[in-house]
């Protein structure tokens, strides 16, 4: 009885022996647990994040596509207002300077017709002047030679009267040819005069307006300039939401990767710790059963160990009061 009482003990030390592990390896399973589960939530939050990310990225994206199409309609109307201003300007400097020749033109015109009126009647005064000078002389000479020859005959000198007169009038003609000539020359001396100076108005207009084409073409080579400017930053914006396109593109392939990767991880190593939690709790289950059994055969072993003691601690007294 003592062997098996011993034995028992043996059991039971051993079973809680047993069972002090299998508590330290359940406590260590519900740590590992609680690892895994607070694992599980930074996953969540860092999936949240990402998600987040994703979220902020998208709208981002949406933004910067926005923001391009605006800009893209911001560059073709500023593109159609600069080719239609350039367009206008020319349009009106063009016109502007038809104008002013056609004008000028007309006002040269009518100067040279005037000119050339004039220059013909100052040849034909000339001609008139010169014919009255060769008259004169001839006259001169005429009367040179009657007074040399016919001094005494008074018909001769009815004749030298009326070549006298002659000569008187064709001087008078001369004179009034020759102030006529002196008035034309001087009104073509004004008219030339007059036409140097509306030539030089005209040529001064021509440089203003020139002046004013010139800046007018070095706009819209300005405007040409800003507009390839425009046109190249466009570009470039293009190209830098293409980028950007492409890196949301590959962050968010990389998130989903990465999330999917997080998500199996944390599913195996979920199912891992649940299957050994479940191990152990069936092998603490088992340990508690069997240890309860081996309590409950110890303690039916000691109360008949009892039983069995006291039966021989009364055989034995009886014995003792028979001898006596």
């Amino acid at each position: 009885l003592s062997c098996r009482l011993r034995v028992t003990v043996q059991d039971v030390g051993q079973m809680r022996t047993e069972k002090t592990a299998l508590e330290k390896q359940i406590r260590e399973l519900q740590t590992d647990y609680a690892h895994l589960k607070s694992e599980k939530y930074r996953a969540v939050a860092k999936v949240q994040d990402t998600v987040q990310l994703l979220e902020e990225a998208k709208l981002q994206k949406s933004q910067a596509l926005f923001g391009e199409k605006q800009k893209e309609e911001e560059i073709k109307k500023l593109k159609h207002e600069m080719s239609q201003l350039a367009e206008d300007s020319a349009a009106r400097i063009r016109k502007a300077v038809d104008s002013v020749k056609k004008q000028y033109n007309m006002q040269i015109s009518r100067l040279t017709e005037e000119l050339s009126a004039l220059q013909m009647e100052c040849g034909e005064k000339q001609g008139q002047i010169e014919r009255a000078i060769r008259e004169k002389r001839a006259v001169e000479k005429e009367l040179e030679k009657m007074y040399r020859e016919d001094r005494g005959h008074e018909s001769d000198n009815r004749k030298l009267e009326q070549l006298h007169q002659k000569y008187l009038l064709a001087e008078a003609a001369k004179g009034d040819l020759q102030l006529s000539l002196q008035t034309t020359r001087n009104k073509l001396k004004q008219l030339e005069m007059n036409s140097e100076e509306e030539k030089s108005r005209c040529q001064e207009v021509i440089c203003k307006l020139q002046s004013i084409l010139d800046s007018e073409r070095e706009k819209s080579a300005f405007v040409s300039e800003q507009r390839l400017k425009l046109q190249q930053e466009s570009e470039q914006l293009q190209k830098e939401m293409e980028g950007l396109r492409k890196l949301a593109t590959e962050a968010q392939q990389k998130a989903k990767i990465k999330i999917s990767t997080m998500e199996h991880e944390h599913a195996a190593k979920e199912h891992g710790y649940e299957a050994r939690l479940q191990e152990m709790e069936d092998t603490n289950q088992k340990s508690t059963a069997e240890l309860r059994r081996l309590l409950i055969a110890q303690q039916k072993a000691t109360n008949r160990w009892k039983e069995e003691t006291k039966s021989v601690t009364e055989a034995t007294e009886a014995r003792i009061s028979k001898l006596k």
